[in-house]
């Protein structure tokens, strides 16, 4: 679980609630854990994060601006930028990222830690559906509570 959120707190808690009837209670249950975090969970999650990248294959100025806005934000909220681009396509991501750091490099850090914390639960609730679909595909279907989830 602590690939899917880097939290000790939130990934023992998920561990120690189960097993869970469904798909759906894991992510509730994954939801309610992350609005319970402390901002040093939060914090411990975060430092666990990689920055989002590009393909190396990408243009040299894509890679600059993106280093550079990534750099901006960390120096002003001293933690890696997260955003969650579930639903959106790859070719859109870094023109995504971008526009994303550079409203956010606007907020308070009041603002900003509260937008981090709801991307960090967004992630953690992809990374699940993700682990729980490669676990189903590659091994049969995954098993929660003795039920299978497809």
């Amino acid at each position: 679980m602590l690939e899917c959120f880097g939290s000790h707190r939130w990934a023992l808690r998920l561990a120690a609630h189960r097993p869970y009837p469904d798909l759906g209670a894991l992510l509730a249950a994954s939801d309610e854990a992350g609005y319970d975090l402390s901002p040093v969970d939060i914090a411990e999650a975060l430092a666990a994060e990689c920055a989002p990248c590009l393909h190396h294959d990408a243009p040299r100025a894509a890679h600059l601006a993106l280093r550079a806005a990534h750099a901006a934000y960390e120096s002003r909220f001293g933690h890696v930028f997260v955003i969650c681009l579930d639903g959106v396509p790859p070719s859109q991501h870094v023109d995504q990222v971008l526009v994303a750091i550079r409203t956010r490099l606007a907020h308070d850090a009041d603002e900003e830690r509260a937008l981090t914390a709801e991307e960090m639960r967004r992630l953690a609730r992809g990374r699940i559906i993700d682990l729980v679909t490669e676990a189903g595909s590659s091994q049969g279907p995954f098993l929660v509570a003795g039920q299978p989830v497809r």
